[in-house]
């Protein structure tokens, strides 16, 4: 099944010049849907995560339902001050600033096997910052994946465990 048929483009969204790439399309279809999470599975099941970590928002659409298929747990990172309880907190470099997500402290064990996951691979910077705090928490990061890459971005280089994604579009 070729899963971009399923991905609709919205021009201009959110700002004028920016292409997006919308799942909700892909979610909506069942048969699509199921490939998408049977065909991550597949690509994460050599990894033997113990966990599956989602990157706010529609990253968590992806890690619940692949966790649920590979019988694993699954944890949130967010945004500061989006979860509740103690939490960890990573700040990164953004182009023009920072930005900081957090996690539960106890949503990792020390030596857990984690997966982080995210609906789009864009630059890197998020990817790569979920997996440093997972790090900073203890866990050790087998792999990261996503349904969308936008390869002409060259996230991937910034992503330092074994990445895969499901679609690649080059420009």
């Amino acid at each position: 099944m070729d899963l971009k048929r399923h991905i609709r483009s919205v021009p201009d969204f959110p700002k004028p010049g920016i292409l997006f790439y919308d799942i909700s399309t892909l979610l909506a279809h069942p048969d699509a849907w199921q490939t998408t999470v049977q065909r991550l599975a597949a690509a994460l099941r050599p990894h033997r995560p113990d966990l599956l970590v989602g990157i706010e928002s529609r990253g968590f659409l992806v890690a619940a339902p692949l966790a649920y298929e590979l019988g694993r747990g699954f944890a949130m990172v967010r945004k500061r001050g989006k979860l509740p309880g103690r939490t960890a907190r990573f700040t990164y470099d953004l182009e023009y600033g920072t930005d900081t997500i957090e996690i539960q402290e106890d949503a990792i064990a020390s030596g857990q096997r984690v997966v982080v996951l995210d609906d789009l691979l864009a630059t890197g910077g998020t990817m790569q910052a979920a997996i440093n705090l997972v790090r900073q928490r203890g866990g050790d990061v087998t792999a990261a994946a996503c349904i969308i890459e936008l390869s002409f971005l060259n996230g991937r280089d910034r992503i330092d465990v074994p990445f895969t994604s499901m679609v690649a579009y080059e420009s």
